[in-house]
C-alpha cells in the first residue's frame, strides 16, 4: 500500500480539550498530515475498534492511511492500512504473517541493530526516537541526531523521526536522512491545529528536499487556451514551478471574443480550494476572473483561512474584446475583500481608471494613479501602461512602461513595445509570472523584472493562430529565463 511518512500525526487523548478526538483529527488532516496513527492506551479493545472505524472514515475522505498503534486485531477488524509496533510488542516477523503482504507494518527502532532486524523481518518503515525530550514519553532518553543519521543510512526503508518535534525545532533534523517526522503535541497540542500542521509540513518538505514551489491560479478557463487558467499553467510550467488551479468560471471563447460564461458555484469553488490547499499548500497565489460576488467572498475567506500571503490579484474586469466581467457591485466587493490582502494588484490603464474614477493619459498621471491606488488599498500596485501610446504622451518614446508603487516608492519598468497584434492573455501571463517569482522568494521588483522579460519573449514568439487577437507563445518566453533558478 502506498504511504508517505512526511508528516505522520499520532493521536494522544492528553491533548483533547474542547474538541473531540475526531474533530482534532479532521483539523490535522486539513492541515496536510500525510499519515495518521491512532494511539489508545486506556480503551477496551471493543471501544478502540469502534473508534478506529470512525477515524478510518475520516482518514479515507482525505486519502490518508490510518495506522493502528500496537493492536493488530483492531487494525485488521477496522480495515486500517496497517499497524505500528514498539520494541516490546509482537515481533515484526510474526506481525507480518498476521497482516499479510498488503498492509503497512511500522516498527520503532532505537538503534542500528534494531533497525536492520525490523527491516529483515518485513517492516515497511521505522519510527526512531525520541529525538527531543517529550512529555508523551517522559522516560524516553533522547536519541542523538548522529544515531538517527546512522539508522537512516543502515536501512533502505523510510525512517520517521519521532519525539518532541515541533515547528520550532524540526529544522534541527536537517541532514539526518529522514523521510518525515512523527508528531504528537506539535500538532494535536496546538490551538491552531491546521496551521501547526501546515507549518510542519512546509518545513519537512524543505528539509527532505521534496519541496518544489507551487503556485495556485484562481481564475476562469479559456477554451481557446490563450488566457485564464490555461495561460497561467503554461507560464508556471515555463518558470519551473508546480502549477495548480481553482476554476471559477468556464468561458466559451476564442481569439475573436467571449461567447458565453458559465460561473462556478461558490460551494464548488470552496471545495476546490479546500482540496488543493489541504494537500499542497501553495507558495504563491494569482487570482484572475472570479465570476461572481459569491466567488469573490469565498476566495477571500479561503485565502484568509489558509493563511496565504503572496497573492497577486489581476483585477480582470473586462476581456480584450470588450466583454464586461465584473459589475460595479462585484468590482467594489473585490476592492474591499481581495485588494487589502494582496501582495500586488496589476491593473491596466482602463482598470486603473475604473478604480480611481479618473482618466490616466500620461506617465505623470500613471505615477499619481499608482500611488493613489496603493494608499487606498494598502498594497503594492503595478499599473500597466500598455494602453498608453506615444501620441498621447511623447515621453513614452515608443516604449511599453509599467510603474510600481510599493512601500512609498515608485519604480518604472521599461520594455520595448513589441509590434504584435497577437496579445491575448498578456495580463494573465504577466501576473502569473510575477507570482512565480514571489513563490521563489524573490523580491517584488525582481519578480516583476523577470516576468516582463518572459512576457516580452512570449510576444516576440509571434504565434499566428485564429482570426482575432491570437495567443502568446509561452514556450518562446523561456528564452528570457536562461539559466535562472526558475528553469529547473
Amino acid at each position: 500500500m502506498k504511504f508517505d511518512l512526511l508528516l505522520y500525526g499520532i493521536t494522544d487523548r492528553a491533548w483533547v480539550g474542547t474538541l473531540s478526538l475526531e474533530e482534532q483529527i479532521e483539523k490535522a488532516l486539513q492541515g496536510g498530515v500525510t499519515m495518521l496513527q491512532l494511539r489508545e492506551k486506556s480503551l477496551s479493545r471493543e471501544n478502540f475498534l469502534e473508534e478506529a472505524i470512525r477515524v478510518k472514515r475520516i482518514a479515507d475522505c482525505y486519502q490518508v492511511p490510518l495506522i493502528i498503534n500496537d493492536d493488530i486485531q483492531v487494525a485488521l477488524a477496522s480495515g486500517a492500512a496497517g499497524v505500528h509496533l514498539g520494541q516490546g510488542d509482537l515481533p515484526a516477523s510474526e506481525a507480518r504473517k498476521l497482516l499479510g503482504p498488503e498492509r503497512i507494518l511500522g516498527v520503532t527502532a532505537k538503534s542500528v541493530e534494531q533497525a536492520r532486524k525490523a527491516q529483515a523481518e518485513g517492516a515497511d518503515y521505522l519510527g526512531s526516537g525520541a529525538v527531543f525530550g517529550t512529555s508523551t514519553k517522559r522516560d524516553a532518553r533522547p536519541m542523538t541526531l548522529e544515531t538517527l543519521r546512522q539508522i537512516t543510512e543502515a536501512v533502505t526503508i523510510p525512517v520517521a523521526a519521532i519525539g518532541g518535534i515541533t515547528g520550532e525545532n524540526v529544522r534541527m533534523l536537517q541532514g539526518t536522512g529522514i523521510a518525515g517526522a512523527a508528531v504528537v503535541s506539535g500538532i494535536f497540542g496546538q490551538e491552531d491545529i491546521p496551521g501547526a500542521a501546515r507549518k510542519l509540513r512546509g518545513e519537512l518538505e524543505r528539509l527532505t528536499g521534496r519541496k518544489k514551489k507551487a503556485v495556485l491560479s484562481i481564475a476562469g478557463s479559456d477554451s481557446s487556451g490563450g488566457a485564464g487558467i490555461q495561460a497561467d499553467l503554461k507560464t508556471m510550467e515555463a518558470f519551473g514551478v508546480y502549477g495548480m488551479s481553482v476554476v471559477t468560471a468556464l468561458t466559451a471563447q476564442n481569439t475573436k471574443g467571449v461567447r458565453e460564461i458559465l460561473e462556478t458555484p461558490a460551494k464548488f469553488t470552496a471545495s476546490q480550494m479546500d482540496t488543493v490547499c489541504s494537500d499542497i499548500l501553495p507558495d504563491a497565489v494569482k487570482t484572475g476572473m472570479l465570476g461572481s460576488s459569491e466567488n469573490i467572498r469565498t476566495v477571500a475567506e479561503k485565502l484568509r483561512e489558509y493563511g496565504l500571503k503572496k497573492i497577486v490579484v489581476d483585477p480582470v474586469m473586462a476581456a480584450t474584446a470588450g466583454q464586461r466581467f465584473l459589475s460595479e457591485e462585484e468590482g467594489a466587493l473585490m476592492e474591499r475583500e481581495l485588494f487589502p490582502m494582496a501582495a500586488l494588484i496589476t491593473p491596466n490603464l482602463p482598470e486603473g481608471e475604473r478604480l480611481l474614477g479618473e482618466a490616466i493619459r500620461t506617465r505623470r498621471q500613471m505615477e499619481r494613479a499608482a500611488e493613489a491606488l496603493g494608499e487606498k488599498y494598502g498594497c503594492a500596485v503595478l499599473l500597466k501602461g500598455g494602453h498608453l501610446t506615444e501620441a498621447e504622451d511623447p515621453e513614452t518614446g515608443g516604449l511599453s512602461e509599467d510603474v510600481l508603487y510599493s512601500e512609498g516608492r515608485l519604480t518604472w519598468f521599461r520594455a520595448e513595445r513589441i509590434s504584435n497584434p497577437n496579445s491575448h492573455g498578456t495580463g494573465c501571463t504577466l501576473s502569473s509570472a510575477i507570482a512565480c517569482g514571489l513563490a521563489e522568494d524573490l523580491s517584488l521588483t525582481e519578480s516583476i523584472r523577470r516576468a516582463k522579460a518572459y512576457l516580452g519573449e512570449a510576444l516576440r514568439g509571434g504565434l499566428y493562430l485564429g482570426a482575432g487577437s491570437g495567443p502568446l507563445d509561452h514556450g518562446a518566453g523561456r528564452r528570457a529565463l536562461g539559466s535562472d533558478p526558475f528553469n529547473k
